[in-house]
């Protein structure tokens, strides 16, 4: 741990927990929230080993609840600021998740699934996709990434936090227990250094530094017609925002009779399928939505044009299957399930199951 730094770009090889709290470092984020669950409960301790060499913050609340609220306060405040939870605590934080997309906080979410329902495993599960996708009340005005890698882990989580800050809409980073818990190698850095941006937070309640006026931020409304004009309004700045973030990988789709979809983890899985099934000659074709929420349905179109069937792959019982349909809705394109809740997929059973077609 000692020996790592981003002064400059350095090859290393950590778990995906360590990974998610140097990226918070890099992203120059000032505080972290949080309350113990596994499989996240190494990004607070690798936090609180790191905050004091580069002066941040770290606050343990009583609960996840507590968590999620000081989190709105931190990001009202001004204060760069993230938690990170998995399984009931996705649960708990909702009504929090939900207050910020109301109140168009920039929250950050760090979410390491696990297998549910409730208690269920501490281990991994795609099983928490439609909680962050449309967690809580409201008309899910949020923006997820879904990672597969640790260096993917690293960049959405400073992309994380940028575009909280740049568009005020809460933001999350779907991992699961895998990443969370296994090493791998990947390439730190600062991004200031490759040239990126870090969109600087500001107080969003009180007066700014500019000397403009008291933010009055609500989430309560006492009529129908002023909540209707008030989410018409957020819906609408969040389909423009939708534009500019959403994010896919398609590969060998345009001649391909079978597209094999996934998303987070299970797609290096099917990637490895997909290579396979082209060396012996089959017509097949790779895709995978990185961003979630917003879903690229317009991407996904396009993608399945010459397809006759999606096979899609999912470490849970049909939630990434809904995302895909409401995208399609109206496509003849035969949808085949593979359906594994709170189990890992591998490239061999991908293969196994294409051939089952």
């Amino acid at each position: 741990m000692g020996e790592v730094s981003l002064s400059s770009e350095q090859r290393v090889f950590m778990t995906g927990n360590e990974t998610v709290a140097w990226a918070a470092i890099a992203a120059k984020a000032d505080i972290m929230y949080g309350y113990p669950i596994t499989p996240q409960n190494e990004i607070m301790h690798y936090w609180t080993r790191l905050m004091p060499k580069y002066g941040k913050k770290f606050l343990q609340t009583e609960d996840e609840i507590s968590a999620g609220f000081t989190l709105a306060g931190g990001v009202i405040s001004g204060a760069k600021a993230f938690t990170a939870t998995a399984g009931p605590g996705n649960v708990l934080m909702q009504e929090s998740a939900s207050m910020a997309e109301m109140m168009r906080l920039p929250a950050v979410y760090i979410i390491q699934q696990r297998g549910g329902p409730s208690t269920a495993t501490v281990i991994y599960s795609q099983q928490e996709t439609t909680i962050t996708t449309f967690g809580g009340n409201g008309e899910g005005h949020r923006i997820v990434f879904s990672t597969s890698t640790h260096q993917e882990l690293f960049d959405y989580t400073i992309k994380a936090f940028n575009s909280a800050w740049a568009y005020r809409f809460p933001t999350f980073v779907l991992g699961d227990g895998y990443q969370a818990k296994m090493r791998e190698p990947l390439t730190i850095y600062d991004p200031e250094q490759r040239g990126i941006n870090l969109v600087k937070p500001e107080p969003i309640l009180g007066i700014r530094p500019n000397g403009s006026k008291f933010t009055h931020l609500r989430n309560t409304y006492n009529t129908e017609e002023e909540l209707y004009k008030v989410v018409m309004a957020n819906q609408a700045e969040w389909e423009e925002m939708a534009k500019k973030v959403v994010e896919w990988d398609s590969r060998d789709c345009e001649q391909a009779d079978v597209i094999i979809l996934t998303h987070g983890v299970v797609s290096r899985a099917a990637l490895g399928a997909c290579q396979q099934l082209r060396e012996q000659g089959h017509k097949v074709g790779y895709f995978r939505p990185i961003t979630l929420r917003p879903f690229p349905g317009e991407q996904l179109k396009a993608a399945i044009k010459q397809a006759k069937k999606i096979l899609i792959a999912e470490s849970s019982y049909g939630q990434l299957v809904k995302l895909v349909e409401n995208a399609l809705y109206g496509s003849t394109v035969e949808i085949v399930p593979m359906l594994r809740p709170g189990l890992g997929i591998t490239t061999e059973e991908i293969v196994d199951e294409y051939n089952k077609l």
